[in-house]
């Protein structure tokens, strides 16, 4: 069998993803073994993050959905942190709660690239939806129009992801400098820290790099139909 060159980059890419959530997993589950010196929860860390930065109108609630399922929203101005992140004092648990922070404290500075992916999300929502059908649909029936439709939704979906690459980036940084700042984690400890993000983020690249060339692929192939 015969694979195009890029498949194989995008078979590269989601074995990646797979890897890089795996090592979300693991490292998750290794440095939440591991106490803080601190002693704090990770509900305790992001409050006292919060409060440095005047920001003690954001909320700090239990997101109910399980492991690894801790978000910021903006909307409702409130950190949602998983049980194991909320009452943990592990590594892990200080790790993301202040990442999750790094994000209202974006939220609250009018970050450039948050509030761009707040503007494309609209677009990248429904691009991600109806994109793969238009495309398939559009390739099997002979129909460029709808190939083109697809592929401009589909952009959006990549632009989306793209912006969302340095947004965590940053958040993780600021989570790292506030943990080190306020004296929640020890020189010892940074190490940790690093792992924890570290291993997050991989997973936003990978999945970048696999829309990135699914995107390519498409364009390549609508050409050769011209």
């Amino acid at each position: 069998m015969f694979f195009h060159p890029m498949d194989i980059l995008i078979f590269a890419a989601l074995g990646l993803a797979m890897w890089a959530q795996s090592k979300v997993k693991s490292n998750f589950q290794k440095w939440s073994q591991v106490q803080a010196s601190a002693r704090l929860s990770g509900a305790q860390v992001a409050r006292r993050i919060l409060d440095a930065h005047g920001l003690h109108h954001v909320q700090i609630e239990r997101s109910g959905k399980g492991a690894l399922s801790d978000h910021y929203d903006p909307r409702a101005k409130s950190v949602r942190l998983s049980e194991p992140v909320f009452n943990g004092q592990s590594i892990s648990s200080l790790s993301v709660a202040a990442h999750e922070v790094g994000h209202a404290i974006q939220d609250s500075t009018n970050y450039s690239m948050l509030l761009l992916r707040h503007k494309l999300f609209p677009a990248a929502n429904i691009g991600s939806q109806l994109a793969p059908f238009l495309l398939i649909g559009g390739i099997l029936l002979e129909a460029m129009n709808l190939v083109t439709v697809g592929i401009v939704l589909f952009s959006a979906a990549v632009l989306f992801q793209l912006v969302t690459l340095p947004v965590e980036y940053d958040a993780s940084r600021r989570a790292k400098n506030q943990l080190v700042q306020l004296g929640m984690i020890s020189s010892r400890e940074v190490n940790g820290v690093g792992k924890v993000l570290n291993a997050a983020a991989l997973t936003y690249v990978a999945s970048t790099l696999m829309a990135v060339f699914e995107l390519v692929k498409f364009i390549m192939i609508a050409r050769s139909q011209n």
